[in-house]
């Protein structure tokens, strides 16, 4: 199997698919609910840049450094966001979870959680992860806590780290799980959900 296979990963509440044109209906009511791309500080497309969205996700897939994902709620059966492995590292054994957004209604409700173990679970039991990263902009302070409530440490801060199209500059925190980190965080995702 390649390291960055394409790999459907069900939970209780969430299922991450393989992403596909074919969720684009799915995606664009996901983003509506919420007017997500709004958000000045972090990077969501709208519901008409959403299928150049989907093809940009795919290219990277094809090129390998990226297995973007949709998300769909096992309750409703409604598409609900997407997440990626990206900045993928074969060699290293190293990803970075990123380029996630959950509809409004989604948010809060565990799914972000279970997702987030599903896709740590999958990195480090399957592909064998030393590592699993996560970045967000420092102002994207819902972001920040989500991830340090998930048991990620901080690393540090990139400064002047990306121009954002309104030509500020974007502050870039990284946070990583290590793979002696794993075992004890798996268990508190488990409480978290139980």
């Amino acid at each position: 199997m390649s390291f960055i296979a394409p790999i459907t990963l069900k939970g209780e509440h969430v299922t991450l698919e393989p992403l596909h044109a074919s969720h684009l209906d799915g995606l664009c009511a996901a983003v509506k609910d919420g007017e997500l791309w709004k958000l000045w500080y972090t990077a969501i497309p709208t519901p008409d840049g959403m299928k150049a969205e989907i093809d940009r996700r795919l290219d990277l897939q094809e090129k390998g450094s990226m297995l973007p994902f949709a998300m769909r709620r096992n309750d409703t059966g409604m598409v609900c966001g997407m997440t990626t492995y990206m900045h993928i590292d074969a060699l290293h054994r190293r990803v970075e979870i990123g380029s996630t957004w959950y509809a409004q209604s989604a948010q809060r409700t565990g799914i972000n959680t279970e997702a987030k173990l599903l896709l740590l679970t999958h990195a480090f039991e399957t592909l064998q992860c030393i590592a699993v990263e996560f970045r967000t902009h420092w102002m994207n302070q819902q972001s920040r806590a989500a991830i340090t409530r998930l048991g990620a440490k901080q690393d540090g801060i990139l400064r002047n780290h990306q121009r954002l199209p309104d030509g500020s500059f974007r502050d870039t925190v990284v946070f990583s799980i290590i793979e002696s980190e794993w075992k004890t965080i798996k268990r508190h995702l488990q409480h978290k959900l139980a």
